[in-house]
């Protein structure tokens, strides 16, 4: 074995020598003659919506239908345009006439508890207020008058009159009859009060019926004479009953005949004044509010007798309590639509449920009980919006108790429920259930792509209610009218917010950095929150610096400036490796080693950063082992990439017979989780030098993932891994010789900083896009990587062959311990 050892080394193949990229692939550079202006002064502004046609197009559809569902969902990254593009499409809306109603809450005289919801044509809302408030005013005034009255009191006195006379001749009438039986009528104390008796006449005196029979006890009173007495006084009570009845029901008919004389006299008075507004307000449920007022006031018109004008005074507690505010008279209006002149359009900010819903308020009388009537109810957003449209963050409305079921429901419904809710409130309230209202609202919730799917997939409710998705896009087609608009867009920004005017280098550095945001050459950001943001900041440098106008130092030195403010933790990585705690080579050759590339992403910044991975094959029949997986670091797409990179070893070296081989690699001082595939193709490449004990440069970094035929896939992050490796190599000293590795599809990607870009022009660093494992084992080896021949054996001399004499050996020496054992 040693022989063929030295034999094969004696004979590698040197690979064919694979050229560098073009230093004119590595970075889109706009020219700033190019865009045909001096500054942004030679420009008009734009507030058009810039590369965003398919949103566009879904949300004109979603505005304009008027049937049941067409809600939106606005999807997207933050920093798209989404609420721009929203509030820009809504006030071209807002211009629209359409009829809008007022919405209000009036007594329900049946059931006190349960207040009536009127909806009336805009601006009818605060004439029904006002024409309630002067009904009141005029029943106040008109009925203590009528009671007042010549009239009323003169017909009330003759109808007391007569029938107290028929009361007088029913009593003397009883009376005499009485007195004609030896008896008298008097009257006797019974607690506090004094009723009717009737008791004997004896000797002239009224006596008591006890103590007569005491007197016929003594002798003194004849025996018989008193049993008659007895049964007589029966008899006398029993026509007294009938009297009395008599007497109540001539109370009955007083009462009875003062109401028909209300009813002549007074409620015509009522009538009068309600009938104005029957006249002037023809709504069904205000006609039945109107006829339960009048015989509620029927029935209660004492209350308006008693009521006087008298000059305002301050309020003492006293006299606020014995006030009768007359509530059944209010009206709450809850929205007023009397100057609004176009669709109503609410962006809700903060969608607590009392914000969004309205609510039934509380407050608290004397002993500390808590009251609430149909006054206290307040309108929400949602009211507000009825005939327009309602703007929602999406993630804020779904995190707030309450508030997502009961928009489902309204939206479901067309009906909204105002109700108190307030969870952590410790104390109850008298309650009330309003009855719910009519409305037309189109809502519109801005969120993720990932809470859009959650709900979609999980909510059945959701993809009923909001049928329209205006999915925002993070990029557009980097065209010459796309240039444009994004130069008469800093122009917009400019002249709303005071910047000074940027010079036409400091537009191309811009553009440049919109295209790297995109993360392709043919491609520009449509996240203008950022753009706009560099905008500002290089103003503010440049004003700094006294300059007329921003210049592309300006914008360099923003950018510079955002990384170093959020940099903090790539520096300590970068003094770690510069210290050796973290090891990487960047010098050299080792066997089974391997630089492979990978992205930190903190949340506010991104960063690439290289990994030392290596792999040590030994006989055995585990496959590969993913260190990491079995340590529970690796994610589920990491434990992918290792699993067809075990494909790929079976289908070029176990043809013809088994792979007998433990191979284990792992990512070398790591020691949280790891995903993503990008690396596979770097771990074979450590595998096969392990197994063929060629080394690799580790002057050269390696990115891509890998598929089971051996092909180089395209990944993410591109810039960044090979700016993170090229950070190490100049803090090391570059050779002209190091480099990275990168599958061709991501050429197109290649936005690299000015300082790499200028480091490749002048040779000091290199860049290999590759196709194939072949090619990249080839540049990292200097060695053929070998054609597989008919037999499944490989050129002679090549990687491939050395590493399928090792694995023959592997299998030789296990067939030859199985065996023995």
């Amino acid at each position: 074995m040693k022989k063929k050892t030295s034999a094969s080394a004696n004979h590698l193949k040197s690979a064919s020598v694979h050229k560098p990229l073009l230093i004119q692939k590595l970075r889109w550079q706009c020219n700033p003659k190019s865009l045909g202006i001096k500054s942004t002064n030679d420009v008009k502004p734009t507030r058009e919506i810039i590369g965003q046609e398919r949103a566009l197009r879904a949300l004109h559809v979603g505005l304009e239908m008027n049937h049941f569902g067409y809600n939106i969902f606005v999807t997207g990254l933050s920093g798209t345009g989404r609420t721009t593009t929203i509030k820009r499409l809504l006030q071209d809306f807002e211009k629209k006439q359409r009829s809008l109603k007022d919405h209000c809450y009036v007594y329900n005289f049946k059931h006190p508890d349960m207040p009536t919801a009127i909806s009336l044509p805009s601006g009818r809302g605060l004439a029904l207020q006002q024409d309630m408030e002067n009904l009141l005013k005029e029943l106040l005034r008109d009925i203590p008058a009528v009671y007042e009255s010549q009239r009323y009191q003169q017909a009330r006195k003759k109808l007391v009159q007569h029938f107290q006379d028929r009361q007088k001749s029913v009593l003397q009438d009883f009376e005499h009859r009485v007195k004609e039986q030896g008896f008298d009528l008097v009257q006797v104390q019974v607690g506090t009060a004094m009723r009717p008796d009737i008791v004997p006449v004896v000797n002239g005196t009224p006596t008591a019926l006890d103590q007569v029979e005491t007197l016929v006890q003594k002798g003194e009173f004849d025996k018989e004479q008193f049993a008659s007495m007895r049964n007589t006084l029966t008899e006398l009570e029993k026509q007294m009953a009938t009297v009395f009845r008599e007497l109540r029901n001539i109370e009955r008919k007083v009462q009875q005949s003062l109401g028909d004389l209300e009813e002549q006299l007074v409620m015509p008075a009522v009538d009068d004044a309600i009938n104005v507004l029957r006249v002037t307000y023809e709504q069904p449920k205000l006609r039945a509010f109107f006829n339960d007022m009048r015989a509620n006031i029927r029935s209660n018109l004492d209350r308006f007798r008693k009521q006087q004008v008298i000059p305002a005074m301050p309020e003492t507690p006293e006299t606020e309590e014995e006030e009768d505010k007359f509530i059944e008279f209010q009206v709450n209006v809850l929205v007023d639509n009397s100057e609004t002149k176009h669709v109503p359009i609410v962006i809700e900010t903060n969608p607590k449920y009392k914000n969004i819903f309205g609510t039934v308020e509380r407050e608290m009388e004397k002993g500390s009980v808590w009251r609430t009537d149909f006054t206290k109810i307040k309108s929400g957003s949602l009211l507000r919006a009825d005939g327009g449209y309602l703007v929602l963050n999406a993630l804020d409305a779904l995190i707030e108790p309450g508030v997502w079921q009961d928009l489902k429901r309204t939206l479901r419904t067309g009906l909204i429920d105002i109700q108190t809710y307030d969870p952590l409130f410790g104390f109850s309230a008298a309650s009330l259930k309003p009855e719910p209202i009519q409305i037309n609202v189109k809502v519109i919730m801005i969120g993720d792509t990932e809470l859009y799917h959650m709900l979609y997939f999980r909510d059945d409710d959701f993809k009923k209610i909001f049928k329209i998705r205006a999915d925002f896009d993070f990029e557009m087609p980097k065209t010459k009218d796309s240039i444009t608009q994004y130069i008469r867009f800093v122009k917009m920004l400019c002249d709303d917010e005071k910047l000074l005017p940027f010079d036409a280098t400091s537009l191309a550095q811009l553009i440049e950095f919109g295209v790297r945001l995109a993360g392709r050459q043919e491609k520009i950001s449509t996240r203008f929150n950022i753009i706009a943001d560099i905008a500002r900041e290089a103003s503010y440098w440049a004003r700094r610096e006294k300059a007329p106008v921003v210049l592309c130092s300006h914008i360099e030195k923003t950018i510079n400036e955002r990384i170093y403010r959020v940099k903090l933790v790539e520096e300590k990585i970068q003094e770690m490796i510069d210290d050796g705690r973290i090891m990487i080579d960047t010098q050299g050759l080792q066997v089974g080693q391997v630089n492979g590339l990978s992205v930190y992403d903190i949340g506010e910044h991104a960063f690439g950063k290289p990994s030392r991975i290596t792999a040590r094959t030994s006989l055995g029949r585990s496959g590969v082992i993913n260190i990491d997986r079995e340590a529970e670091l690796s994610g589920p797409t990491h434990n992918k990439g290792v699993a067809i990179l075990s494909g790929y070893f079976r289908s070029l070296f176990a043809q013809k017979r088994p792979l007998v081989m433990d191979a284990s690699i792992t990512f070398e001082q790591s020691y949280g989780g790891i995903d993503g595939d990008s690396a596979s193709s770097t771990e074979i490449y450590a595998i096969l030098s392990s197994l063929s004990e060629i080394p690799i440069r580790q002057d050269i970094a390696v990115t891509g993932s890998v598929n089971q035929k051996g092909e180089i896939q395209p990944i993410g992050g591109v810039n960044l891994k090979i700016e993170g490796f090229y950070d190490v190599c100049k803090a090391r000293g570059l050779t002209g010789k190091q480099g990275v590795i990168i599958p061709i599809q991501n050429v197109d990607d290649l936005m690299l900083r000015e300082e790499v870009f200028e480091a490749v022009k002048k040779k000091k660093f290199h860049l290999f896009a590759i196709k194939t494992v072949n090619e990249g084992i080839e540049i990292l080896t200097g060695i053929k990587a070998g054609k597989q021949k008919p037999d499944y054996s490989f050129e002679p001399g090549t990687v491939y062959a050395l590493a399928d004499l090792k694995l023959q050996r592997y299998a030789d020496d296990w067939k030859k311990y199985e065996s023995k054992n």
